[in-house]
């Protein structure tokens, strides 16, 4: 009897796609992870490291002219979440569940503000602003964020609504129901999920813009992006470390919850089919 020879264990290497992965993810990710050790750095420098301190997020938290511009962007990003969920959801519901003339060139229309670079909708909106003779204000600024919010809240709920069963409406109407009670007490709860989640992108998108906000604000009106750029242009000040760090953490947050919000649906969805 023979012993037979120990088999070799397999040699585990990385594979080319693994390292490509963590080079995009640090290149993603790295310079983030840079901001945020600086915004500790007790140096009024970037460049120089002198000790750990929270003394720019205290700062932070009580300069004035940070706090009226986070109100104005906070007033703006709320005021067109709240009309875009509105119109995006009837324009998808529309979309969606009817017939008409035109139909497909209306879709192409009321998405196109998706690819349309914001330069573009700047401009545009702005020249339309002069030719109505409308002064430019904070409300202007909400406007121009209706055009991309509603086309993203659109987006998402068409996605959802393209899930649905359309037999459940038509079976509270079979039992019933006028066309508003199937809506809002059969469609509307369907729907709430992907609604919230597109408002939550929304959202975040309306904080973070600077290019429409800055062809589109009047005097009096100044959202956060407008007065980080104008700080930055003398340098960046380890303030505005503290206050990057914020934003990206509290953009994260509403993310994760919006990707919550998403799968559980697709969760509930699975299971009652």
């Amino acid at each position: 009897m023979t012993k037979s020879a120990p088999q070799a264990k397999p040699k585990r290497s990385i594979s080319g796609a693994a390292l490509f992965t963590a080079a995009m993810f640090c290149f993603m990710y790295f310079p983030i992870l840079v901001l945020g050790f600086y915004s500790f750095n007790a140096s009024r420098y970037s460049a120089s490291w002198e000790g750990f301190s929270l003394q720019w997020y205290i700062r932070l938290f009580n300069d004035v002219r940070i706090l009226s511009a986070l109100q104005d962007s906070l007033t703006i990003a709320f005021s067109a979440v709240a009309a875009s969920a509105v119109l995006g959801t009837l324009m998808a519901v529309g979309l969606a569940r009817y017939q008409f003339p035109g139909k497909s060139l209306y879709r192409g229309i009321s998405y196109l503000p998706l690819i349309i670079p914001d330069i573009a909708i700047a401009v545009a909106t702005l020249v339309f602003l002069a030719s109505m003779a409308i002064p430019l204000s904070l409300w202007t600024i909400v406007a121009a964020h209706i055009v991309f919010c509603l086309a993203y809240i659109a987006v998402v709920v068409s996605a959802r609504l393209s899930g649905l069963d359309p037999r459940l409406e038509e079976a509270a109407l079979d039992l019933g129901a006028t066309p508003v009670q199937a809506f809002v007490k059969v469609l509307l709860p369907e729907l709430a999920p992907a609604i919230v989640s597109g408002c939550l992108l929304a959202f975040v998108l309306s904080m973070d813009d600077l290019l429409i906000s800055s062809f589109t604000a009047g005097g009096g009106a100044n959202p956060l992006p407008l007065e980080i750029f104008s700080r930055i242009r003398t340098g960046v000040k380890p303030d505005i470390n503290a206050l990057s760090v914020v934003l990206i953490s509290v953009s994260a947050v509403i993310a994760f919850i919006s990707e919550y919000i998403r799968y559980r649906s697709d969760e509930n969805r699975l299971n009652r089919s």
